[in-house]
């Protein structure tokens, strides 16, 4: 074999070596178990509060063997001018979200939740909820996935003004999502507490369409319902949110 064939083959060597070795480190990048995601946005509200506003949210995630593990928070507010031209503040929520799944199967896992709010406009200083329970994939498809969750809980709540207290909960939830296009996304998320005094139900509703592989735009539409308010005269049920926001990946 003649020099010119050695030259090829080691040239050969280090086309496939070095295409190996890319195709690799693309597989441990797509393999990354972590995910992380901002989304800053505009937001119409009708209810409590009537006003225009900027919503903000972060959701952290790491996925590993059995265990996966999130964390979300939220929040929003808004300035605007009273009668006498005075800034006040109209609307204001926080709430900080941190979940472990366990996995027992491919179907079904143990989940632990705590769950932190405050809405100025809600009647309620705080609530927070603590919960454990079991979950199982009711759809598992590469396109589909349904989520159904129902374990006991408790909610540590205070009424403006009032005492702190807490009860016991039942919390019943269910996480949809439907990949209609490769670059289009449907959801849907249900959220129930269903305590002894009073229940809080949320569900939101969204459109995900993605622009590129880090930036997507999102609209949503939520409703938020108690079955009881402390005040009925100056707080509603319900509130809903009608937003647009643009979601980046990273």
């Amino acid at each position: 074999m003649n020099k010119s064939c050695y030259g090829l083959l080691f040239a050969s060597s280090l086309i496939v070596n070095g295409t190996a070795t890319a195709e690799e480190k693309k597989t441990e990048e797509e393999k990354s178990p972590w995910t992380s995601s901002l989304e800053l946005g505009f937001v119409r509200t009708t209810g409590n509060t009537e006003t225009q506003t900027t919503i903000g949210k972060f959701d952290l995630g790491y996925a590993a063997g059995r265990w996966k593990h999130k964390i979300h928070a939220e929040g929003y507010g808004q300035e605007s001018e009273n009668d006498l031209g005075e800034s006040v503040v109209s609307a204001e929520r926080y709430e900080v979200m941190g979940k472990s799944d366990y996995k027992f199967t491919d179907r079904d896992y143990g989940f632990g939740l705590i769950r932190l709010q405050k809405d100025r406009f809600s009647g309620f200083e705080y609530e927070n909820v603590l919960s454990l329970g079991y979950g199982r994939k009711a759809l598992l498809r590469d396109n589909m996935e349904l989520d159904l969750e129902i374990g006991p809980g408790i909610k540590f709540y205070k009424v403006d003004n009032g005492e702190s207290t807490d009860e016991a909960l039942l919390v019943l939830a269910a996480n949809y999502w439907w990949a209609i296009t490769d670059t289009s996304k449907f959801i849907q998320e249900l959220r129930s507490d269903i305590g002894e005094e009073f229940t809080s139900s949320r569900s939101v509703t969204g459109i995900q369409a993605n622009i590129n592989k880090t930036l997507a735009l999102r609209f949503t539409y939520t409703i938020r319902h108690k079955s009881e308010v402390p005040d009925p005269a100056t707080t509603e049920k319900t509130d809903t949110e009608t937003s647009m926001s643009l979601v980046y990946n990273f």
